[in-house]
């Protein structure tokens, strides 16, 4: 028998801790973003986005949204004007994701605001992400809570994204490392 303690996962914290809107809300969203944001057919971009805004979602003119996307809570997804979502891309926001303006998220990447207490009893933790104007987090990443991309930097295929990327810089791996300057 090991030392290692095991938690018990009948005694987590439940799985509604980020909701912060009625459970029907919850629901109806759910509903709406499988009919019309997550809907693989090419429904125009702006139907995606009205439906987003009326469920509070804050998103600027000139936003593309391609299909297959999912949005956790779209009350707390901020987009600024003329920003790209790429098709697939998923935001699993149980907190605020905040992008900039003229910012692209490219297809199949994972944005999540959330994680769990591993050591104590697996609570949910959440952390902001913030990518500034004119970022691209280019297809296939993984941005983890509490990251900042900073202005104009360039995220490249498949990189974890975690701590604060300075402003205009490019970096690439599962260490997220800056490997050079986007406007040398």
């Amino acid at each position: 028998m090991s030392d290692i303690p095991v938690i018990d996962l009948s005694k987590a914290p439940g799985e509604r801790a980020a909701w912060d809107r009625p459970r029907w809300v919850v629901y109806l969203w759910a509903v709406c973003e499988l009919l019309f944001v997550t809907n693989a057919w090419q429904i125009s971009s702006g139907v995606r986005v009205r439906i987003l805004r009326a469920f509070g979602a804050e998103i600027g003119h000139g936003v593309v949204f391609r299909p297959r996307t999912r949005v956790k809570f779209p009350w707390k997804l901020h987009i600024g004007d003329r920003s790209w979502i790429g098709e697939g891309v998923w935001f699993h926001n149980q907190d605020h994701i905040h992008i900039g303006h003229d910012a692209v998220i490219s297809q199949e990447t994972f944005l999540t605001t959330g994680s769990h207490r591993h050591r104590k009893d697996m609570a949910l933790i959440t952390r902001p992400i913030t990518v500034e104007d004119g970022a691209w987090i280019t297809s296939r990443c993984v941005v983890l809570g509490g990251a900042e991309v900073g202005r104009s930097a360039l995220v490249r295929p498949t990189t974890v994204v975690s701590g604060v990327i300075p402003p205009g810089s490019i970096v690439a791996g599962a260490e997220c490392r800056v490997v050079g300057d986007r406007f040398e």
